[in-house]
């Protein structure tokens, strides 16, 4: 039992590494600042100000959940866009033509230059929803859903961005 206690060991050092690297952030040693350009709101009915909100969010996600800092002058890395798309549609249609839940969903096309390694670039669209009651006020909680679906939003740019180096 005690030979065998060396191994359990190590495996639970490399189960347990390989718990910490299963998020799969790689940034290449040469990659050490970042930029996001002022997202554009490409879309009338959306809240004037999302477009800012979101560039701020992706902002705070990758200053928050990576080493890298950020430059306007000269950066490794640039994400610029768009807000793309601003939903909301009913859903699960009930008796009594009502519905019971509305949906919000939110598209955002990102562009993503790797000035250290052209081969990295890519441009996507992003979508992301919620829903929600349709009893509740869409106004009285408009704000708090797009910060979930932001939440998501980056945590998927984030991800494309910075795993599979």
């Amino acid at each position: 039992m005690r030979a065998a206690l060396p191994f359990f060991v190590l495996l639970f050092l490399i189960v347990f590494s390989s718990c910490y690297s299963f998020k799969g952030i790689a940034i290449p040693p040469n990659v050490n600042t970042f930029f996001v350009e002022n997202f554009n709101n490409a879309v009338p009915q959306a809240p004037a100000d999302i477009n800012q909100r979101f560039s701020e969010a992706l902002r705070a996600k990758i200053r928050n959940e990576s080493r890298l800092t950020y430059n306007e002058q000269k950066p490794d890395i640039e994400f610029s866009g768009e807000i793309s798309g601003f939903r909301l549609t009913p859903e699960a249609p009930q008796a009594g033509n009502t519905v019971a839940l509305n949906k919000l969903e939110i598209s955002v096309s990102v562009s993503f230059v790797n000035n250290t390694d052209e081969t990295k670039n890519w441009k996507k669209t992003f979508s992301f929803f919620r829903t929600f009651e349709s009893d509740k006020d869409f106004v009285s909680i408009q704000d708090n859903l797009i910060s979930e679906i932001f939440r998501q939003l980056t945590e998927n740019i984030f991800n494309d961005a910075f795993t599979g180096w």
